[in-house]
C-alpha cells in the first residue's frame, strides 16, 4: 500500500515538474496554450488537434458559467431553502433539492477532472509538436490526423464511446452512491420535499457500532453468512460438479448424452420460477411437510424457512442443483482434454485412481478453472437470486435491524434498506462494505489461484 502511495505521489510530482519546465522552455505558442486551449496547434497548422482542444475549452467554460459554478456552490450544503406551502396562500414554494445539487455537483466535479486530463493533454501536444520541429520533422496534417482514426488510432475511436458509457453510468453513479454514504439521506430527509446535508462518518459509526442505536451486530452476523454461504455456495457445487462429470464420463456408463441432458434441464429452466417453486415445496403446507406427515416421518409440519439453521442448510442443499450443471457442463470438456498419456503412464507406475486424480485430474482442473472459481465466489457473496427467492432473506428477527433476517447477504439486506426503509444512506454505507469485502477476498484468492502463483511450473 505505502509503494503504490509512493508511485501515485511520484507520478503526481513528475507531471507538476514537467508542466513547468515546459511552460519554461517552451515557445510563445506553448506558453499561450496554457490559457487558450489548442492555441499552440493551430498556430503550428495543426487545425484539427488545435480546433478540438479550443471546443473542449469553449464547452467547459459555457457550461461552468451557465450552470456549473452554481452546481459546486451549493455541494458543501446541499441546499438551504426546504420546500414549504404560504399558510396564508396554501401555494407550494419550491426550493432546493438537495439530491439533484448533489448529482449535478458530482457530474460537474467529474467533468472539470476530465477538463484538467485534456488540458495536461494539451500541454503535452504542445510539447511533441516543439520537439518535432525542433529535430527537423513535419507536423501531420489535419486530414492525416482524421486518416489515423481509422487506422493507426483506430482503437482509440471504438473505444471513445464506450469509456463515455462507463464514465456515465458507472462511473458517476459510483461517486455519487460513494457520497450517499455521507448524508443523511432517508425517509425523513426526502428530497425533494425535504433537505438531506453532509454528516461525515455518522453513518459508518452507526453501522459497525454494537450497542445501542448501532448496527454492528447485524451487520456482523450477515457478513459472517454472506462469506460462509459464499464460501459453500462456490465450492460444493466446483466438487460436485467435477464429480458428476468424471461420474458419467467413466467407462461403461451407459446413456451419457441423455444424463447430461437431465442434469442441463436445471439450468434451462429460468431460476424465478424454479426457486419459487422449491420455496413453496419446503413451506409449512407444501409438498415436503405434506407427505412427511403422511408416511409419519413429522408428527406436525415443519416450517424449514422459520429456522436459522435449517433455512441456511436448506438453501446451500438447493445450490448445488443449481450449480452443480455448469460445473459438470465445464469440467466435461475440460477432462476431455487431459491428455490420456498422463493416465496411461500413472497406471503404469502402478497409482491408483485416487492418486490419479489429486496428482494429474485436480491440478489440471484447479489451473484452467482458477479464474473461474474467482469470478464464482465473487457471484456468490453478491447472489441476490438464490437467497431472495428461496426464503426472501428471512427468518427475521428483532435483533437483527430493519427488516433483515439470518439468510440475508449484504446484497438482499441494501435491498431492503432501500425498498421497505428508504434508508438511502445506510444502503449507500452498505454497498461501500460490501465493495471492500469483495474486493479483499478477491484480491487474496487472485493471489492464491494455481494460474497466477505457478504457471511456468504447470507448465
Amino acid at each position: 500500500m505505502e509503494k503504490n502511495k509512493n508511485n501515485v505521489l511520484s507520478i503526481i510530482a513528475g507531471n507538476i515538474k514537467n508542466i513547468g519546465v515546459t511552460f519554461k522552455e517552451g515557445d510563445w505558442k506553448t506558453r499561450l496554450s496554457f490559457l487558450i486551449m489548442g492555441f499552440g496547434p493551430i498556430m503550428r497548422k495543426s487545425f484539427a488537434r488545435g480546433i478540438a482542444y479550443l471546443l473542449i475549452e469553449f464547452a467547459f467554460i459555457a457550461y461552468m458559467a451557465t450552470s456549473g459554478i452554481a452546481n459546486l456552490s451549493k455541494l458543501s450544503t446541499l441546499g438551504t431553502e426546504e420546500t414549504h406551502m404560504d399558510p396564508n396562500t396554501f401555494l407550494t414554494t419550491y426550493g432546493d433539492n438537495s439530491f439533484l445539487i448533489l448529482l449535478y455537483g458530482v457530474l460537474t466535479a467529474v467533468l472539470c477532472v476530465l477538463f484538467i486530463t485534456f488540458w495536461r493533454m494539451n500541454i503535452q501536444e504542445n510539447q511533441n509538436e516543439e520537439k518535432i520541429i525542433k529535430n527537423g520533422g513535419h507536423l501531420p496534417t489535419s486530414s492525416q490526423d482524421l486518416k489515423s482514426l481509422l487506422d493507426q488510432k483506430f482503437h482509440a475511436t471504438l473505444l471513445a464511446l464506450p469509456v463515455l458509457g462507463v464514465l456515465v453510468f458507472m462511473v458517476v453513479p459510483i461517486i455519487f452512491m460513494i457520497c450517499v454514504a455521507f448524508t443523511n439521506y432517508d425517509s425523513t430527509h426526502q428530497a425533494p420535499s425535504k433537505l438531506f446535508t453532509w454528516v461525515g462518518f455518522e453513518n459508518f459509526t452507526q453501522l459497525l457500532k454494537f450497542g445501542g442505536n448501532g448496527m454492528g451486530s447485524t451487520f456482523t452476523t450477515i457478513l459472517i453468512w454472506t462469506l460462509v454461504w459464499a464460501f459453500f455456495a462456490t465450492f460444493s457445487t466446483y466438487f460436485g460438479g467435477i464429480a458428476l462429470a468424471l461420474l458419467i464420463n467413466k467407462k461403461g456408463v451407459k446413456f451419457k448424452k441423455f444424463w447430461r441432458t437431465i442434469f442441463v434441464m436445471t439450468i434451462a429452466i429460468p431460476q424465478f420460477i424454479s426457486l419459487l417453486y422449491v420455496s413453496k415445496m419446503f413451506a409449512a403446507d407444501g409438498l415436503i411437510n405434506t407427505y412427511f406427515v403422511k408416511w409419519g416421518i413429522f408428527e406436525r409440519s415443519y416450517n424449514f424457512w422459520a429456522h436459522p439453521m435449517t433455512a441456511r442448510v436448506l438453501i446451500i442443499v438447493i445450490n448445488l442443483w443449481i450449480g452443480i450443471p455448469y460445473v459438470m457442463l465445464m469440467a466435461t470438456g475440460l477432462l476431455m482434454n487431459i491428455p490420456a498419456d498422463l493416465y496411461e503412464s500413472a497406471r503404469i507406475d502402478g497409482a491408483s485412481p485416487w492418486q490419479m486424480f489429486r496428482k494429474i485430474t485436480m491440478p489440471y482442473m484447479l489451473f484452467v478453472t482458477g479464474p473461474y472459481l474467482l469470478t464464482s465466489f465473487t457471484g456468490n457473496l453478491n447472489n441476490f437470486n438464490v437467497i431472495y427467492l428461496l426464503s426472501g432473506g428471512g427468518p427475521t428477527s428483532m435483533q437483527l435491524y430493519g427488516g433483515s433476517g439470518y439468510t440475508d447477504l449484504l446484497v438482499t439486506w441494501l435491498y431492503k434498506l432501500v425498498l421497505n426503509s428508504t434508508n438511502y444512506k445506510l444502503a449507500a454505507c452498505v454497498g461501500i462494505l460490501t465493495f471492500v469485502v469483495v474486493a479483499f477476498t478477491s484480491l487474496i484468492a487472485y493471489s492464491k489461484l494455481p494460474s497466477i502463483k505457478d504457471e511456468e511450473g504447470f507448465q
